[in-house]
């Protein structure tokens, strides 16, 4: 695939963009053997280093940095602009990972929408203001780059311990150019049912521990599809419940001793792991009154909350001000997918999702964000930065 490339010019959101894909930054805990952030991490510094940032390459762990870019002094009042810079693999992709190409209005790439455009953009929006006489003697800008964003969030995660904090900030991830101010959490539970090894053909001492499973499958179907209705966020709809994987048995000829359920459970607002869990254990008991003999064990493997922000909070707002004076239609929506949006919330940073592209192409066979939204999206941001540089205290 070939296409049109760009000179680096000073603020130049596509060609920026156009030089992180090009850096393999393939998050290494999911991909053995990849490169992780650090060589995209240092070329974005140099670059904004160029264009007059003050910029920390600071390591989140195992030597994987996160840039922290900041326009304005660094005690002032912050509006942050964050994103990731890892991307997950590339098996399956049906065009050049690295290439950057553009076609038409789409610009290709592992990682172009999710979200090495939002890196660039906000990078660039940030320059804007500052460029445009934005400045303001009490308030900075804060650009945070983060690692890890697509396992465990290690980069938001150190950068919040750290101490870097703001009164507001936009994340920003893939959302098509709506305002997202709430997104789903989610938990991961494993549960283990444990049955008696034995011939085939000894119903009488046998336990099949995959039948027993099964029993409580159909208690997870009732969860889903009846008792995860009653309730409901006006934007991200109801919370849900899957099954992702199963394993056990040993024979054909062998009652299985052991099956093993993974299951993930999405969370809206007010919903914590907490929660799932009760359900998990509420529902064993359920099937442990038709069937004393089940014996079965949860335990939490991982969780991160939602995230959730008022439609009317001033960093809502500003975004909406912002878009109506481009000409752009305001959507506010909940966005489906987990972003360190949740972290920044949990940490008391008013934090929404607003980036150029298309979640649905995060992670796929084909990604690609379109041109036009990168510009879009700059052009929204550095309004949203002249505002917030201006406004006063």
């Amino acid at each position: 695939m070939s296409g049109k490339t760009f000179d680096l010019a000073r603020g130049n959101a596509v060609a920026l963009t156009q030089i992180l894909t090009r850096i393999d930054s393939r998050n290494p805990t999911l991909v053995a053997g990849a490169p992780g952030e650090a060589r995209v991490a240092k070329v974005l510094a140099g670059i904004l280093r160029r264009w007059g940032f003050d910029v920390s390459l600071v390591d989140s762990g195992s030597g994987r940095p996160n840039l922290v870019a900041r326009i304005g002094p660094r005690s002032g009042p912050a509006l942050m602009f964050a994103g990731h810079l890892d991307t997950v693999g590339v098996e399956g992709m049906t065009h050049a990972p690295f290439d950057a190409a553009i076609e038409g209005d789409r610009l290709y790439g592992r990682g172009s929408a999710d979200m090495k455009s939002g890196i660039a953009a906000m990078c660039c929006a940030a320059l804007s203001a500052f460029d445009q006489g934005g400045a303001h003697d009490d308030r900075q800008i804060i650009i945070a780059a983060v690692t890890d964003e697509e396992y465990e969030s290690q980069g938001m995660r150190s950068l919040l311990e750290s101490g870097v904090t703001a009164e507001c900030a936009i994340v920003t991830e893939p959302t098509r150019l709506a305002i997202c101010p709430a997104h789903r959490g989610f938990v991961w539970i494993e549960i283990e049912f444990a049955g008696r090894a034995a011939h085939g053909s000894r119903y009488d001492i046998g336990i099949d521990a995959i039948r027993h499973a099964g029993l409580f499958l159909t208690e997870l179907d009732a969860l889903d599809s009846v008792q995860l209705l009653s309730s409901t966020h006006e934007l991200l709809g109801r919370g849900s419940i899957h099954t992702s994987t199963i394993a056990g048995g040993i024979g054909m000829s062998t009652y299985p001793d052991r099956c093993i359920l993974k299951v993930e459970r999405r969370t809206i607002p007010g919903e914590t792991a907490d929660t799932a869990m009760r359900e998990i254990d509420d529902m064993l008991a359920r099937v442990r009154t038709l069937t004393p003999e089940l014996s079965a064990t949860a335990k939490l493997i991982a969780a991160q909350g939602p995230s959730d922000v008022d439609t009317q909070a001033p960093v809502v707002q500003k975004l909406e001000r912002s878009l109506r004076k481009s000409a752009l239609p305001v959507r506010i929506e909940g966005l489906s997918a987990w972003t360190d949006a949740a972290l920044l919330n949990e940490a008391g940073i008013a934090a929404i999702c607003f980036g150029p592209g298309d979640i649905s192409l995060a992670h796929a066979a084909e990604e690609y964000v379109p041109v036009s939204e990168i510009q879009q999206a700059t052009a929204v941001l550095a309004d949203v930065a002249r505002e917030w540089m201006m406004e006063e205290d």
